[in-house]
């Protein structure tokens, strides 16, 4: 049998930023033949160890304890050829294309910013010179075997700002792997894919996995997995580093693990019912005390209608002849494939979307366009998507505190003087989601997992009419995962609020979601309305 290498090793060794240590003692080492998996609950340590190996952070040698016969020790045989990819990697993309935005500078009004192929090609050979057309053979992108096993061959042409949260977290992958690097880190890399993304991703990783398990070298890089979620966790996986409280809290193998979280599992799910009946009472004392917040001005009892809409660019078709209408109280599912049009759907209704004013849509008894503000439909919304945590990433200097308070004002970050009673407010909502104490922390320094939760607690926090929810549970681990959907599922019981939820996991819905809107792109008609 061939002996196994040691690839990295870290021997009493702590994991720093510039200015404090995240994660203060660590020894691991990844051989050869060996495929990790690395999980956690959010916020507790394992985004800082795979950041740390892609050289976001500082691996840094303890001082060993004299006389200990302890040494202190990090080396890595991939040096600085590591990618990752996540879903902060994901929305620092989306940034990056919304600094480079020209829209406003342009005779037509829109920058169409990089295609998918501009990105990919600049991926293997570098930025493009100011004013430097894309060489020929980036035209010749779809023969690269990297491309076909992403499945990114029909989105090269598109946008990146155009693109599903799904095809983006695709694009990445390529890019990473077109990059060239010998160590590839893939960060809840299941988040928010249809099905389809879903089989394609579990094929990469069987691929590549299966490879570095039966060679020592490889044309194709290794790869460490990471998840929020112990769930479709691939075969070719050997063994599992855990996290918890900024602390490796199991290191062993996959045989282990499962036999260790299979006894968790057990109790959790014993205590279920009592938890959310506690959780419940909470939850009413809450509403309590601060319906005096609350928008109580009355809304129609159509909350949305939609008739014969339709919209795209580029010629492309992103929704077309969709009539659709939504009373109070009917919580809908919204589902379909990545880039179906999912989020353009959301966007419409949010604001976002400015080709909602060339359409027949009403929200709350207004058409769009008659002279109401968008301040005076947010007002009515609470709102949970992707683009609503870039936002928010983008001012992360603001405390948790002033974030929830934001959800009152329906704004990004906090620019009015907080009320003794917003304060309270925050408090009970911030316990109540489990950052008790934690008020005056920094949205910025939070795992993104923990960001999505705190931001889901701000679209609650007024009870609006509707509440608009993109895939919610992105990044959550699994007990920020209950508690969110408990507090769904609390609030679509409320009767003062309808839900509008986005999730491609069908362990996510929620059981009072008995009405269905699937869309399927290239379709006549384009969408199918179902009973759950």
């Amino acid at each position: 049998m061939q002996k196994k290498q040691q690839l990295i090793t870290l021997t009493n060794c702590r994991i720093e930023d510039s200015r404090h240590t995240i994660v203060p003692e660590l020894s691991w080492t990844m051989k050869t033949g060996e495929a990790w998996l690395v999980t956690g609950p959010n916020g507790g340590g394992k985004a800082a160890f795979l950041n740390a190996l892609a050289g976001n952070l500082s691996i840094v040698p303890n001082t060993p304890v004299p006389g200990s016969g302890q040494e202190s020790l990090y080396a890595s045989s991939f040096k600085d050829s590591v990618a990752i990819v996540s879903l902060e990697r994901a929305a620092a993309l989306i940034e990056e294309e919304r600094n480079r935005d020209e829209s406003d500078y342009l005779e037509g009004g829109v920058d169409h910013g990089r295609s998918g192929r501009l990105f990919l090609y600049e991926s293997m050979h570098g930025p493009l010179k100011p004013g430097e057309r894309l060489p020929r053979e980036a035209a010749r992108l779809e023969v690269l075997p990297q491309i076909k096993l992403c499945g990114v061959e029909t989105i090269l042409d598109r946008g990146l700002k155009y693109m599903s949260t799904g095809e983006i977290r695709r694009t990445l992958l390529c890019s990473a792997l077109l990059s060239g690097c010998r160590l590839l880190l893939l960060s809840d890399p299941f988040a928010g894919l249809d099905a389809e993304s879903r089989k394609i991703l579990f094929g990469f990783f069987t691929t590549i996995a299966g490879r570095q398990l039966s060679a020592a070298g490889s044309e194709y890089p290794r790869i460490i997995l990471g998840m929020e979620r112990y769930t479709e966790i691939p075969s070719a996986i050997t063994n599992v580093l855990e996290f918890s409280g900024n602390r490796s809290s199991f290191c062993g193998t996959r045989a282990e693990y499962e036999t260790r979280a299979a006894v968790l599992a057990a109790d959790k799910a014993a205590n279920r019912e009592s938890e959310k009946a506690l959780f419940k009472e909470e939850l009413d004392e809450i509403n309590e005390e601060t319906a005096v917040l609350e928008d109580k001005t009355e809304t129609e009892d159509i909350l949305v209608s939609m008739k014969h809409v339709t919209v795209g660019w580029d010629d492309r078709k992103v929704l077309d002849d969709l009539t659709w209408t939504l009373h109070r109280g009917e919580h809908w599912l919204i589902r379909g494939p990545n880039g179906s049009g999912k989020t353009t759907f959301l966007e419409l209704l949010t604001g976002d979307n400015m080709q909602v004013f060339c359409n027949d849509i009403k929200i709350f008894g207004s058409r769009r366009g008659s002279g109401e503000s968008v301040w005076d439909i947010k007002k009515k919304l609470g709102i949970v998507s992707y683009r609503l945590h870039v936002e928010y990433r983008m001012v992360g200097g603001t405390d948790l505190e002033s974030v929830i308070i934001s959800g009152f004002h329906d704004s990004i970050g906090l620019y009015e003087p907080k009320t003794d009673i917003e304060k309270a407010a925050a408090a009970a909502w911030l316990k109540l989601g489990g950052f008790s104490g934690r008020e005056r922390e920094s949205f910025g320094t939070l795992s993104y997992g923990e960001q999505r939760a705190v931001l889901i607690l701000r679209a609650a926090v007024k009870r609006p009419p509707l509440l608009i929810l993109d895939e919610p549970c992105h990044g959550l681990d699994e007990e920020y995962r209950r508690k969110i959907l408990d507090l769904l599922d609390l609030v679509a019981q409320s009767g003062t609020t309808t839900l509008l939820h986005v999730t491609h996991d069908p362990t996510e819905v929620l059981a009072c979601e008995k009405h269905i809107l699937e869309l399927h792109p290239g379709e006549t008609p384009m969408y199918r309305i179902l009973e759950n």
